[in-house]
């Protein structure tokens, strides 16, 4: 072999690579950026389940937006689809969900052009908003507010 040869960049072979998973307590696999694959599900229990399954910090994040949210709705319905838990108001569909990406939790407000004040993060989609949620963070009166606004919002049937 010569010197270029051994000094040459690998050649890609054009394959995709396979998503990194690792294993949350309880079996569960965390996808890329650490978000817990649940089965799809209707309740409290598989929200449940992906919250256990945040990785770190975003756990007792995670448990609280569950709390602020039954707080603010009471009786408010929870499903798990795409990897994400959803919020919505029983019978008129959802207006928040949430995502776990390696840095923060994404969380989505279907209506969320139509809440006071705005959340900053945009969408594609004019209506939808983002609320990136960072380690050591999270506003908990302006959520708990938005969740109010929200629920009170035309859902999303998804």
């Amino acid at each position: 072999m010569t010197q270029d040869a051994k000094s040459a960049p690998a050649r890609k072979t054009g394959k995709p690579r396979k998503a990194e998973t690792q294993a949350a307590p309880g079996g569960v696999v965390l996808l890329s950026g650490g978000n817990p694959q649940i089965p799809k599900g209707d309740g409290d229990e598989p929200v449940q389940a992906y919250i256990a399954a945040l990785p770190g910090w975003k756990s007792p994040i995670g448990k609280r937006i569950d709390a602020l949210v039954e707080a603010a709705v009471p009786g408010v319905a929870k499903a798990v689809k795409w990897n994400s838990p959803f919020y919505g108001r029983p019978g008129e569909g959802w207006f928040l969900s949430l995502h776990c990406f390696t840095k923060y939790i994404k969380v989505t407000f279907f209506q969320g052009a139509s809440l006071q004040p705005t959340p900053t993060g945009n969408s594609k989609y004019p209506q939808v908003r983002y609320l990136d949620i960072h380690e050591g963070e999270f506003d908990e009166a302006q959520f708990s507010d938005w969740v109010r606004q929200a629920s009170n919002l035309p859902g999303e049937k998804l």
